[in-house]
């Protein structure tokens, strides 16, 4: 682990202020949303409209790179987030936000891309897996980084949206003076939907529903958070409480995954996942009760996430690999899109607790098909290796551990 380092801690230096950027940016905005006056399905369209351009993104973005190269692509789509962030607080408008949030998700995804086609490359067949570990794990220490600087200042000023401008612009200096030449780039093709489908029912229907499941715990909880009356400070450890339970369970899960039937942990998973949510419904819940609750739903999500990958890699050649990886990540973001939009729906009809209410019925969906499609054909003989990956992985990393859990498994 050591010498892969020393290799990469430039690009995993440039991710960590990336991701300490946009996540104050995700929950900042649903603050200072409400605090000027957004409703929340308002709110809703424009936390939504980050997943609408982060799919667009995930479209395009490898296109612009095979054709400009990934420096000119890195620096542009910075350069275009650090005026986004700070044009937020001088247009408050929900619209305006709205817009703004599709160009921000295209440009992250865009810079996700090619940060993780860099840090592949850095690589030798032997590091790619602890390289890989490496960068999820610091993608979510800097989400719970930039948790804890949302009590810096005060949320209703300048600050706030200054500081994360000032990190992602920072961000590209040890990324681009970094002595590791950028590589070569490959977009992989999509495969067709039908055939990914007939590959594994489940992992594509999972997909969907985790992409809203995923959509709805970050882009309302400081919707949420503001609607209930917690603070800036609470709701900043309500959501870095997320994180930290998806950092810590998801080794042991995927531990557990490589020993026994992956649909019965998913299964078993989403149920409890579920269980909490309509717990977290109560009214007058004590506040360590609720991060309770979050410790369970992050700890939960990102491991299900990624089991729902491993499930689908057990069912894939080699060479199906990057076309599936595609086609999952397309998945996830076109369920992403709508999460935030019927929580939105949901809290402005019943209030608070259709947030908890929506990502129950989402688990309560997954686990139920799961034990269906149980009914339909048996488990694999031989699986691949579980790999953790995060849904703000883009296709280049899902494919890269595909492919890297494939060769490490006994199949």
């Amino acid at each position: 682990m050591f010498k892969v380092l020393t290799s990469t801690w430039p690009l995993l230096l440039g991710v960590m202020m990336l991701m300490v950027g946009n996540g104050i940016q995700g929950t900042l905005l649903g603050i200072r949303g409400s605090g000027e006056g957004f409703s929340t399905f308002e709110l809703s369209i424009v936390m939504s409209c980050y997943f609408a351009g982060f799919l667009f993104g995930s479209v395009v973005a490898p296109r612009l790179i095979q054709r400009v190269g990934h420096v000119r692509v890195f620096a542009a789509l910075g350069s275009a987030i650090s005026a986004i962030l700070v044009v937020y607080p001088v247009m408050p408008d929900w619209i305006a936000w709205s817009l703004l949030r599709v160009l921000a998700g295209f440009c992250f995804s865009g810079i996700y891309i090619t940060a993780e086609s860099w840090i592949n490359n850095t690589a030798t067949n032997e590091t790619r897996g602890q390289a890989l570990s490496a960068y999820m794990i610091t993608q979510m220490l800097g989400i719970i980084v930039s948790q804890v600087l949302l009590n810096l200042p005060d949320a209703s000023g300048f600050i706030l949206f200054i500081i994360p401008s000032v990190l992602v612009s920072l961000a590209f200096l040890p990324i681009l003076l970094a002595p590791t030449p950028a590589p070569a780039f490959d977009g992989a093709r999509r495969l067709a939907f039908r055939k990914l489908f007939e590959i594994s029912p489940l992992g594509c229907i999972g997909m969907l529903l985790t992409g809203g499941i995923f959509s709805a715990m970050f882009g309302m909880a400081s919707v949420w958070g503001t609607q209930v009356g917690l603070s800036v400070g609470q709701i900043s450890v309500f959501v870095g409480a997320m994180y930290v339970g998806g950092l810590i369970l998801q080794y042991p899960v995927g531990y557990i995954s490589d020993r026994m039937d992956r649909r019965s942990l998913i299964l078993g998973l989403s149920l409890v996942a579920a269980l909490a949510m309509l717990l977290a419904m109560i009214p007058g819940l004590p506040f360590w009760a609720l991060i309770a609750a979050a410790v369970v739903l992050g700890g939960i999500t990102n491991p299900v996430y990624a089991l729902l990958i491993a499930y689908t890699n057990d069912f894939m050649s080699l060479d199906e690999m990057p076309g599936a990886s595609a086609g999952m990540i397309f998945l996830n973001g076109f369920g992403a899109i709508f999460g935030p939009v019927i929580t939105g729906w949901m809290m402005a009809g019943i209030g608070p607790a259709g947030f908890f209410l929506f990502i129950a019925v989402l688990y309560l969906a997954l686990a139920g098909y799961a034990g269906w499609r149980m009914t339909r054909r048996a488990a694999p003989a031989m699986t691949g290796a579980f790999r953790g990956v995060t849904p703000t992985a883009s296709q280049v990393a899902v494919a890269t551990v595909l492919e890297e859990a494939d060769m490490g498994s006994p199949r």
